[in-house]
């Protein structure tokens, strides 16, 4: 049995002091793949460098709307040159967030299409942040349906936001939050997201699960989504992990 966290930050400094135990218990938790995602070009140079370092992790590089406003030239042009290391899948994560507006709204918009652009160019897969601004990212997607393959992680809408994004064609990532027992509609989604369309991660170091709420979030724990999701689909913890596995396998190939 293997599982894929398609969604970690294991380069921050928050797993300095141990970064190699939290890689064994991983491993112990039979995580084979671990995707490292970047959100500024620190982040992303630090996902790129673990991802040189370990044959099962891989990387993305990107600019976070948070600080879309330091989105320069020179930065876009670094991130397109990153993109061509053979270890990075995909640009990310990037998007819009309406929730702490630390950037300018206009702001995150044109750093996002800007990042969209790039994905077209390289012909690579996204890794979408979206907290509280589905009404402006799905139609920028929607827009670009066919031509923009990727994830929409930490999925947090309703069945008909889910809807909307599968018909763009896009995967449906799945954290922590679903362990949580107030979580009705992240569980209705894990419940009727395709199979096909489902991956699992853990966004750490944030978001830990239910049996780790408050505490710090680690590779490992992907496990606790996967029986979670498991339970709400009435199957097994094994074929979760084996479909979601074959999923994150697809949007690594979508690299061309």
């Amino acid at each position: 049995m293997m599982f894929t966290d398609s969604h970690a930050h294991i380069q921050l400094s928050q797993f300095n002091r141990d970064r190699d135990a939290v890689l064994k218990r991983a491993h112990k938790a039979e995580v084979s793949s671990i995707l490292v995602i970047g959100f500024d070009m620190e982040s992303s140079l630090g996902a790129v460098e673990l991802a040189e370092a370990h044959t099962h992790i891989y990387a993305t590089v990107g600019m976070h709307p948070h600080d879309a406003k330091d989105l320069t030239s020179d930065v876009l042009k670094t991130f397109r040159e990153l993109a061509e290391h053979p270890k990075v899948i995909a640009l990310g994560e990037i998007g819009l967030d309406y929730y702490r507006d630390l950037s300018p709204r206009l702001v995150q918009k044109a750093a996002f299409e800007q990042q969209l652009d790039l994905a077209e160019e390289l012909q690579m897969p996204v890794v979408i942040h979206n907290r509280d601004a589905y009404t402006d990212i799905l139609p920028i997607l929607e827009a670009r349906r066919g031509r923009v393959l990727g994830v929409l992680h930490c999925f947090t809408g309703d069945v008909e936001l889910l809807q909307r994004s599968l018909a763009i064609g896009f995967y449906i990532g799945i954290g922590g939050i679903v362990t949580y027992p107030n979580a009705k509609d992240v569980q209705a989604v894990a419940r009727a997201v395709p199979k096909d369309r489902l991956l699992i991660e853990t966004d750490c170091p944030w978001l830990a699960p239910q049996f780790r709420r408050g505490k710090r979030n680690e590779p490992a724990y992907v496990r606790a989504v996967a029986e979670k999701i498991a339970d709400l689909r009435h199957t097994s913890i094994e074929t979760i992990g084996e479909i979601t596995t074959q999923n994150f396998n697809v949007l690594m190939e979508s690299k061309t």
